[in-house]
């Protein structure tokens, strides 16, 4: 396995598996600190949609371009990058909203009766499974970003590592609610985000042999829709709805700043 390779699944790995970084959160903490939350949340965000499109769009554009005339080549990643955010809408589509761990609530407190308790662990347990279906485009596209280019990745990881956090939280804290066991919750939580490292050893075995400039361009095209779709429709609604709408911003325009420099000093 090439260092390029290897580089660009460590970050895949790294992002996915930060959702054990929630239950840690979660368990170490008496409360969510929700300006915090709103924050990171909105700093993901910022960063999520500088990158796609000050980055992935005009890269995109300009692998695409080496096939098709300059014209065409806009229509195509139009096309792709509205396909990437369609994409996106669908996987929501597919999980209700009770369970699907972009949707905010409130943390459950302890449960009583044997009810509530099996309601809980079905909420973690659905939440798990929601947040696998998610977290599988986006270890496609975390691994495409950082096998073609490094300072790209390690951005996007980053990104998706901050909004993994939260997913971590929805899944744990319910199941532990409902067992009373902080280790079986840890390892569900930790478990639903393998589905990113998954996605990137699927996109390995079954894209590389395809790995070209016209295929990368689709990829960032596709990976570009598929961000600022989780930007706008998942990360700011969601900052918002915790009732820190402010810090989210603040997030969102810290995010676009931090990344926007450390693009131009990694470069």
């Amino acid at each position: 396995m090439s260092h390029q390779v290897l580089n660009a699944f460590l970050l895949t790995l790294f992002a996915g598996l930060s959702t054990g970084i929630g239950s840690a959160i979660a368990f170490f903490s008496k409360s969510t600190n929700k300006k915090f939350l709103s924050a990171a949340l909105g700093f993901s965000a910022g960063v999520m949609i500088f990158i796609s499109f000050v980055e992935m769009y005009p890269m995109a554009k300009t692998m695409i371009a080496k096939s098709f005339s300059p014209k065409k080549a806009e229509m195509i990643t139009i096309v792709v990058f509205v396909g990437g955010m369609i994409l996106s809408a669908l996987i929501d589509l597919v999980v209700p909203e009770a369970e699907n761990p972009h949707e905010a609530r409130n943390l459950p407190g302890e449960a009583g009766s044997e009810d509530e308790k099996r309601a809980l662990m079905r909420l973690g347990l659905l939440s798990a499974v929601a947040i696998a279906i998610h977290n599988f485009p986006e270890g496609i596209a975390t691994f495409a970003a950082a096998y073609s280019s490094p300072t790209l990745g390690v951005s996007i990881a980053v990104a998706v590592a901050i909004h993994n956090i939260p997913e971590g939280i929805a899944v744990s804290v319910p199941i532990y609610y409902a067992t009373g066991s902080k280790k079986k919750a840890f390892w569900y939580s930790f478990m639903s985000g393998l589905a990113e490292p998954l996605g990137a050893i699927v996109a390995f075995f079954t894209l590389r042999a395809f790995f070209s400039d016209l295929v990368m361009g689709y990829l960032f095209a596709a990976v570009a829709g598929i961000m600022v779709f989780i930007s706008l429709d998942e990360l700011i609604p969601t900052a918002k709805k915790y009732g820190e709408g402010h810090w989210s911003v603040y997030g969102l325009i810290s995010g676009i700043i931090v990344i926007a420099f450390s693009l131009v000093v990694l470069d």
